[in-house]
C-alpha cells in the first residue's frame, strides 16, 4: 500500500510503494544538519506529486547526488543517487533517498536502524 509524505507546508508531495523496513541514520554534515532518517527506494517506487519544477534542488562535493528539497518551506523532500553498497558508485542502479520522517502517519521508533559513520568514512 503506498504511503505518502510531504514538506512541512505540504506544497512538496511524494509516495512510495511501501513503509520502510530499515532507516539509515547518517551523522554526515549534510544529513545530521537536516535531521535526515534516510529509507531508500528504487526510482520505480518512488513517485513525485508535484510537479518536478517546484522543487528545488542542491548539490555539493562532487555532485554525485541531487539533494532536493521544498522550494517554498526549505525542507529537504529526497535525493536521488546512484547506488553505493559496493563503496564506489553504481550508475546503473539509482536509488532515491527520502527523510522518512517526513511519511504520513509513519512512526520510525521501531523500525530497524543502520548507523554509516560518514562523518568519518567518507
Amino acid at each position: 500500500m503506498p504511503v505518502k509524505g510531504s514538506c512541512h507546508c505540504g506544497a512538496t508531495q511524494f509516495e512510495v510503494e511501501t513503509a520502510p523496513t530499515e532507516i539509515t541514520e547518517c551523522n554526515c554534515s549534510y544529513c545530521s544538519k537536516r535531521g535526515n532518517l534516510a529509507a531508500y527506494y528504487t526510482p520505480e517506487t518512488f513517485r513525485l506529486l508535484t510537479a518536478r519544477d517546484r522543487v528545488s534542488t542542491y548539490q555539493f562535493g562532487h555532485y554525485l547526488g541531487s539533494h532536493h528539497h521544498c522550494a517554498i518551506c526549505g525542507c529537504g523532500t529526497y535525493s536521488e543517487f546512484p547506488d553505493f553498497s559496493t563503496g564506489k558508485p553504481d550508475y546503473d542502479k539509482p536509488r532515491v533517498s527520502i527523510n522518512a520522517r517526513l511519511l504520513d502517519d509513519f512512526d520510525p521508533a521501531p523500525v530497524q536502524r543502520r548507523y554509516v559513520n560518514g562523518r568519518d568514512d567518507w
